[in-house]
């Protein structure tokens, strides 16, 4: 019986061959879901008191940004008029005062499915090097009784407790705080943990995760505290439903 030819069998082994190489190249790579963050904090582009400051390539990046970019991309937030249905999870650290259209966004956008990392510091301990009155400072007291209200949450603070750093422990995390508040709540969607520093509450089809202080995302890290913290309260609010 004659034998194939070397070349015809070689031409059959190619043809599956660049199939799939064709099949790999043409499938679409996955693509990262981006982050939400709406903050007054100096995590995207830190402190300085002049332009070239904000944009040396020497200052180091924020420590928060890089944890943030774990996840994928940042996606920062002028105003959460600018939720969109195509952004799942949000970070929303220490921000200034909602509007009243922005009280709205963010509830219908929470309510249909969105989850969000709250971090809402009733007295923020980092010193900043912008003034009082300073449009570029950090939000000194998180003003947000509007969506907390809509929530059935309310941020609370003992103005009696000591100053310093201490740690509260948290579905096995241990959280820094430096004058915390703590929440109450009377809605029955909403768990309170870890002294009530910690509430987790189902808001419609959503989810927020909300922490009454903020030191966790502190612009220092030295102690190496506030890294795998953060990183466990992201990983609890971005759980899939």
């Amino acid at each position: 019986m004659p034998r194939p030819r070397t070349s015809h069998l070689a031409a059959l082994l190619l043809v599956p061959a660049v199939a799939l190489g064709w099949a790999m190249l043409s499938r679409p790579a996955e693509v990262q879901r981006p982050v939400g963050l709406f903050t007054s904090l100096p995590i995207l582009w830190g402190e300085g008191e002049e332009l070239g400051d904000l944009l040396s390539k020497d200052r180091p990046p924020h420590w928060v940004k890089a944890e943030l970019e774990t996840l994928g991309p940042i996606r920062p937030l002028d105003t959460l008029e600018e939720l969109s249905p195509d952004l799942k999870r949000l970070v929303i650290a220490q921000p200034r005062p909602l509007s009243p259209a922005e009280n709205v966004a963010l509830d219908n956008w929470v309510r249909s499915g969105g989850q969000v990392l709250l971090l809402a510091d009733p007295l923020l301990t980092e010193e900043s090097s912008y003034p009082i009155g300073d449009q570029r400072r950090p939000q000194d007291v998180a003003l947000l009784s509007p969506i907390l209200s809509r929530w059935g949450l309310e941020l609370t603070f003992d103005e009696a407790q000591r100053a310093g750093l201490r740690i509260v422990a948290a579905d096995g995390a241990a959280i820094p705080v430096d004058l915390a508040g703590a929440w109450r709540t009377k809605n029955p969607q909403c768990q309170l943990e870890a002294q009530a520093l910690l509430a987790v509450c189902r808001i419609g089809q959503g989810r927020v995760l909300a922490l009454a202080d903020a030191e966790i995302a502190a612009t220092s890290d030295g102690d190496g505290l506030r890294q795998p913290a953060l990183a466990d309260l992201l990983r609890r609010a971005f759980a899939n439903p």
